[in-house]
């Protein structure tokens, strides 16, 4: 496997990760009858991994697809493990700014993530243009 497989990897343990550690924190007033159960979520910090969770689930399908893309057209690889590392990077930074309540910081870093994925995704496009 690949550098940037490993990423994709790595992005799906961190958003299943930032709602399962809230759980687990307060894991005697989570009912996991009711998963949903909104009241769990009322205090600051249960919402923002909750919207944390969820932006995850969100940008996770188009970095898995981006990155699979651009391996299947041969872009260079190389190019492909470092921008999945660095958005791998941006993402749990993104998740820390959310959870910290870094509202400024977070729609950088979230600008930041989007367009390294869309580095990823255009590279098979671009790639003659690229240093091999």
């Amino acid at each position: 496997m690949t550098l940037a497989e490993w990423c994709v990897f790595g992005a799906l343990l961190l958003y299943l990760s930032t709602i399962a550690a809230v759980k687990w924190i307060r894991f005697r007033r989570f009912d996991n009858s009711r998963p949903r159960d909104p009241a769990f979520y009322e205090d600051a910090l249960s919402q923002r991994a909750l919207g944390a969770h969820q932006n995850g689930i969100e940008t996770f399908p188009f970095f898995a697809f981006a990155v699979l893309l651009a391996e299947y057209r041969d872009s260079p690889q190389r190019l492909i493990d470092e921008l999945a590392a660095l958005f791998l990077i941006v993402r749990i930074a993104y998740v820390l700014t959310y959870l910290g309540n870094r509202p400024t910081l977070r729609s950088i870093l979230w600008t930041v993530g989007f367009a390294i994925n869309l580095g990823i995704f255009f590279m098979p496009a671009l790639k003659l243009f690229l240093p091999v």
